[in-house]
């Protein structure tokens, strides 16, 4: 089936080349001189464009600068770069703007169509996940979600009590962490399954539409109300409405929410009287809610109204356990759906960089990482060279030409043989004791004198290596209480009696 690709290139022979190509290819070529005519191009052209063929280096909006726009405005359309150095930082630079693939000028006939097809089995991903999206995930079991750590299977156990009963449950966490998923999984486990499940995310809402979308609105209700419209309660009537980014919704609609769950029933806009539902309310959001009510934009009653089982799930970066099981998962269910003849598998290599990640996307971040990755592999293993995005942001890894990793030994005096041992301090005798005039401490070391020569407090010691092991095992809670041979709520307690913070460990530190 012929498909619109968007060329933006500022050399007229070079869209005329790859014009040829794309028609060649049996698609349909539109064409850009800049970035900014292609957003142009864009806005006219509405859904039709199904895949981006971009130049880096162009005048008036240059390529980079194009991927950030077509970011602000949340667009799903691939973008594959053409650029005519073919060095490897100036491909990184792409793929951590936003691109999909990139080639290099000239660009072959053959090349050229392979990325095109990769690119427009992303967008046919996608537009099957948007389309599609309730049918499947309505079928969402506890068991389907994948899990290795113990915080988890802690999310799980509630979610699987929630489930029990019709209680208000927010589901709180940062963006990406599968906060649907988990709601989803409630409905199913519930005597709700096979009702309807409706999805509002209430941060994409125009604040003016909030209400009508919510609640619904009948014919006439306001200006340009020409039909009568059913809002998202009454459509859930039944069954559950799970309410994403709640903390988002404007302060005149939580009154209306508040009534809806405090007596069952809406408010039609324009309705002479209330309507009746029965919907179980799932809600989300990724801010703290209580700070939100301390600065007046949620309503306290509504909060408390929610807010009676919370559920929280924590970031991926706090449960790298996770991060294997899902690799192997997702690549798994992406090898199958592009009917790859031989299995895939993920090099160790490359399983210990994603792991090292920490995924400030969570596990959406991580889906989309493994698909683009599988959908372009040459071999029967994932390796370090199909993840160049998030090799260039591990602080102390580099990539080289060749794709392979390196990873900086640690220094000493913590030895690569000592890992996960407490490190030596360099002025330590093996005869006991210390120098009596000892060096300013090397990176990864605890003294325990200080400048004057005087044994360190035993507090001050304590906090410095809870810092460090924090930062070693990259905020792994149940690994740092581990090794360090004290309990998790232990380790919780002496982090706010240091006043530590888990994400920034060495923040503030003395």
């Amino acid at each position: 089936m012929a498909a619109h690709i968007l060329v933006i290139d500022d050399d007229p022979v070079q869209r005329r080349l790859l014009k040829n190509m794309i028609e060649r290819l049996g698609h349909v070529a539109h064409m850009a001189d800049n970035g900014r005519s292609g957003l142009e191009v864009l806005d006219r052209k509405g859904g039709l464009i199904s895949v981006i063929l971009l130049d880096l280096m162009m005048p008036e909006m240059n390529g980079t600068a194009f991927l950030a726009a077509l970011a602000e405005r949340e667009s799903t359309i691939p973008a594959i770069v053409q650029t005519g150095q073919g060095g490897l930082d100036t491909v990184v630079t792409a793929m951590r703007a936003g691109a999909f693939d990139f080639v290099v000028k000239p660009v072959s006939p053959e090349r050229l169509g392979v990325a095109i097809d990769n690119a427009l089995k992303l967008e046919q991903r996608d537009q099957r996940g948007r389309s599609g999206r309730r049918a499947r995930s309505e079928a969402v079991q506890f068991e389907d979600i994948v899990s290795g750590s113990p915080e988890m299977l802690r999310v799980i156990d509630l979610a699987r009590r929630a489930a029990q009963s019709n209680i208000p449950v927010v589901i709180e966490g940062e963006s990406g962490v599968g906060k649907e998923m988990v709601a989803r999984a409630i409905q199913a486990g519930s005597d709700r399954a096979g009702k309807p499940f409706v999805t509002v995310n209430c941060g994409a809402i125009p604040h003016n539409l909030v209400e009508s979308i919510l609640f619904g609105h009948e014919k006439g209700a306001f200006t340009g109300a020409t039909e009568r419209h059913i809002g998202k309660f009454a459509e859930a009537d039944g069954g559950t409405i799970f309410l994403d980014e709640i903390g988002d919704l404007p302060l005149e609609v939580q009154v209306k929410l508040l009534r809806a769950v405090q007596q069952g029933e809406i408010e039609t806009v324009g309705a002479r009287a209330p309507q009746k539902v029965n919907v179980r309310l799932i809600s989300a959001t990724n801010k703290d809610l209580i700070t939100e009510v301390k600065e007046g934009r949620f309503r306290e009653d509504l909060y408390y109204r929610l807010n009676v089982f919370p559920i929280t799930i924590p970031a991926l970066r706090r449960r790298k356990e996770d991060i294997p099981v899902l690799v192997r998962a997702f690549v798994e269910r992406f090898a199958g759906e592009q009917k790859l003849a031989t299995p895939l598998s993920v090099s160790s290599a490359a399983m210990a960089l994603l792991t090292a990640y920490d995924w400030p996307g969570n596990i959406r971040q991580l889906e989309n990482a493994i698909f683009r990755a599988v959908v372009l592999a040459q071999g029967a293993e994932l390796g370090t060279a199909d993840f160049p995005q998030i090799a260039t942001q591990l602080p102390g890894h580099a990539i080289s030409d060749a794709g392979t990793v390196s990873w900086d030994a640690p220094a000493d005096p913590v030895r690569a043989s000592d890992a996960g041992q407490p490190p030596v301090h360099p002025d330590f005798r093996p005869g006991g004791g210390f120098e009596s005039n000892p060096q300013p401490a090397a990176e990864n070391t605890i003294a325990s004198v200080d400048r004057g020569g005087q044994v360190r407090r035993l507090a001050e010691v304590e906090e410095e290596l809870i810092r460090f092991a924090l930062k070693f095992y990259h905020g792994q809670m149940s690994q740092v209480a581990r090794k360090l041979g004290i309990g998790r709520s232990t380790l919780y307690r002496k982090l706010k009696d240091y006043g530590i913070d888990p994400d920034n460990p060495l923040k503030d530190a003395a």
